[in-house]
């Protein structure tokens, strides 16, 4: 069957191209019915304080840390969308004394954006490795601190940075989801050559590693809204992104949503389609939905309704 064009970004593949019926079935989900699409593999978790939200999402940082030793390092990989829960991070490690050199741990930046063909210096000032400096590594003391070697960011030689994950063990992947249901810059593909009438499949898309990407119109519109109060030509519509590969070998994959980055609909739509196992590419977080080990988070209140609000 023909797949729909989108209505957002004609030669684009996203979430408007989906069926009829499955947007309809999902428009109809509760937030009771959410919480009870817990699966194997699949774990579902509501918060109904905000604090408590961001001090869960700091403490993940935290506790996969714990794990790390100089003979068997491990790290975290971390988004910029949520940034909430960064300073939190630097606080806890500086109140416990909690020597991150000492237990060689590691940190991945998972995205950063490109200009001109190359990603973005730290002095951009929508820099991803700039922000998580600022508001959570640089605020660690500095006998703490994780070092330079440690960290690492999609930029430079990508091959370098994708082969860290095999000499370093990644215990946690955390994100966010946007608007075109990506984690990272895993956006939706464009509408061209073999994916000209069909999306790739999940098997294709799960082959990608980090990577340069063109941005789906609605990644550079909501990163104008969240980031740049609205100026959307100072946004770049390329970056540098974590893929597929990667994932695959962290051991969990960790969502945090609270309502601040995608919408009631979205938010019901990837987390019905990872519990029914309905991977589709033109939705790229339901390709989690063959991971072993994922958690959505949601705060509860942020959830909100699915219905006709008018405003």
């Amino acid at each position: 069957m023909m797949r729909k064009r989108s209505v957002v970004a004609p030669e684009w593949w996203d979430y408007t191209t989906i069926s009829d019926d499955l947007v309809a079935d999902v428009a109809k989900l509760t937030v009771r019915d959410l919480e009870q699409l817990s699966r194997p593999g699949f774990k579902v978790v509501m918060f109904d304080s905000i604090e408590e939200f961001y001090l869960a999402e700091a403490l993940e940082y935290i506790e996969a840390w714990q794990q790390s030793t100089p003979d068997n390092p491990c790290g975290v990989c971390g988004p910029i969308g949520p940034t909430e829960q960064l300073p939190l991070v630097a606080r806890i490690v500086n109140a416990t004394g909690m020597n991150l050199g000492r237990l060689g741990a590691h940190f991945w930046g998972m995205d950063e954006w490109v200009e001109n063909g190359v990603a973005v210096s730290a002095d951009h000032p929508l820099s991803f490795s700039r922000c998580d400096k600022a508001l959570c590594f640089d605020r660690i003391r500095p006998e703490l601190r994780l070092p330079e070697a440690n960290m690492h960011f999609p930029t430079g030689d990508l091959s370098v940075y994708s082969r860290s994950f095999d000499s370093v063990r990644c215990r946690l992947m955390q994100g966010g989801q946007g608007d075109t249901k990506h984690w990272a810059f895993n956006d939706p593909v464009k509408r061209a050559g073999a994916y000209a009438e069909r999306p790739p499949t999940p098997a294709e898309y799960r082959q990608l590693a980090t990577r340069i990407v063109d941005l789906h119109p609605m990644t550079v519109m909501q990163n104008a809204r969240t980031s740049g109060g609205g100026n959307i030509a100072m946004v770049p519509t390329v970056a540098a992104t974590v893929g597929p590969q990667e994932t695959w070998k962290c051991d969990k994959v960790s969502i945090w949503q609270a309502g601040c980055h995608d919408n009631a609909f979205g938010m019901r739509l990837t987390t019905f389609m990872i519990s029914k196992g309905l991977a589709d590419s033109a939705v790229p977080m339901s390709l989690l939905a063959d991971h072993p080990n994922v958690q959505f988070n949601f705060y509860r209140p942020g959830i909100g309704p699915c219905a006709v609000e008018m405003h």
